[in-house]
């Protein structure tokens, strides 16, 4: 009987201690981009990606490529799929879109290069890009001598990463004889805006059509990508990356060219939603043609 007791005793204990540990514990915010250092005791640090780093492309000798091309792609951030790419639209303090990400490390930190042409060689300065991307926008304000009447004064605007609505990438697309896999390796990434011209006269904003920025060089931007958070919108907790989203092939996109013997784009010879097959037509190829090259 006194050992029923004392169990009994014991177990009371226990509960007590661990509803008091349970209580006194100070509440944990179970948010991946918390940060302690905001001052908040309310939350806690969860998140580990400044310690990630990129994960090394498997090794890929010359003489297991057994087919090989470079094809074009572009990303459209207007489809519902590469949301995560765009928003938020203006930084917050834990989550900022792949350009604003882009920009502070291609203008403010000056830890990526951007480059002029695809192939990077044409290395440009922040002072160079800032130059180009600087645009003047016309507006209609009241005339300040007669009310009644409107005038369009031009008007210096600044570059605004949210006005980046498309991204082209350019990659290599490789069939590994020796594990009978597709690789397919981002190479390039190039930023796009529309481009808009104004009627001095209306004031009237007229499509011009896409301006390319500049060319980053996809491996040299993987160890930002890997630390900048994106958007999970299936578990608060466990937040993906810019590098998870290129490297997982979680995006849409469309192929706009691939290596051909005119070096021409679909959008010279196709319009339209014939432009969209073309480009369904050219993925099943390339699939189609990875099939046939399985050894089992």
């Amino acid at each position: 009987m006194k050992a029923l007791f004392a169990s009994l005793f014991l177990a009371l204990f226990i509960t007590a201690s661990v509803s008091a540990q349970v209580l006194d514990a100070p509440p944990i915010h179970l948010r991946a981009w918390a940060k302690a250092e905001d001052n908040n005791p309310g939350e806690e640090h969860l998140s580990n990606a400044m310690n990630r780093n990129p994960i090394a492309y498997p090794h890929l000798r010359e003489a297991d490529v057994m087919w090989a091309k470079r094809v074009w792609q572009e990303i459209d951030l207007r489809e519902k799929i590469n949301h995560p790419l765009y928003y938020p639209a203006r930084p917050i303090r834990h989550r900022k879109s792949l350009m604003s990400a882009i920009w502070e490390a291609v203008m403010d930190e000056g830890t990526l290069t951007a480059y002029a042409d695809e192939d990077f060689r044409t290395p440009l300065t922040a002072e160079e890009i800032r130059g180009s991307l600087e645009d003047t926008l016309w507006m209609t304000i009241p005339d300040p001598d007669d009310p009644d009447f409107d005038i369009v004064v031009p008007t210096a605007r600044t570059f605004d990463p949210a006005d980046v609505m498309f991204y082209w990438i350019v990659e290599d697309w490789v069939f590994d004889n020796k594990h009978s896999v597709l690789e397919k390796r981002i190479i390039g990434l190039a930023p796009l805006r529309e481009r808009y011209t104004t009627d001095d006269q209306t004031g009237e904003r007229i499509f011009q059509g896409m301006e390319l920025l500049f060319w980053i060089y996809f491996p040299h931007a993987r160890p930002l990508f890997v630390q900048t958070e994106v958007f999970n919108r299936f578990n608060d907790t466990q937040r993906l990356t810019f590098e998870d989203i290129f490297f997982k092939r979680f995006f849409s996109s469309r192929i706009i060219k691939t290596d051909n013997v005119y070096d021409r784009y679909i959008s010279e010879y196709k319009l339209g939603l014939d432009a969209l097959l073309e480009s369904d037509r050219i993925k099943r190829e390339f699939q189609t043609y990875e099939m046939d090259l399985w050894e089992y």
